[in-house]
């Protein structure tokens, strides 16, 4: 059964880190890109950050460059998402999502992260 599963949201104070983590199965990881994704209230799902297959590529969104770090581990079928120095403007549901260009694109049910004091 294919799958993508958030997990390492929650509540945290400005400044602080989480981790998210997207458990993917039912596919293999190592042929697709991977990305994260956000959405807060009342605002369109935008795009974070993102990995080539291999790893040897990435791309982060000006708003979070210096601060955040995409990853994966193929081996694990998991890709991650390392978010320090949080901003209450990083509040949002963060998506997973894995692509193979031209074939497939799945998502995961998003996680809450929420940054308050």
């Amino acid at each position: 059964q294919l799958q993508l599963v958030e997990s390492g949201g929650g509540l945290v104070q400005p400044g602080g880190s989480l981790r998210l983590s997207c458990a993917t199965s039912g596919f293999t990881l190592d042929d697709y890109a991977v990305a994260w994704f956000r959405q807060a209230p009342g605002k369109e799902r935008e795009g974070v950050s993102c990995i080539s297959s291999s790893g040897s590529s990435t791309n982060y969104a000006d708003s979070v460059k210096g601060r955040f770090t995409i990853s994966r581990d193929n081996a694990e079928s998991t890709f991650y998402l390392q978010m320090n120095s949080l901003k209450p403007e990083d509040t949002a549901v963060y998506y997973c999502n894995a692509r193979l260009i031209f074939k497939d694109d799945y998502w995961g049910q998003g996680t809450q992260v929420t940054v308050s004091s």
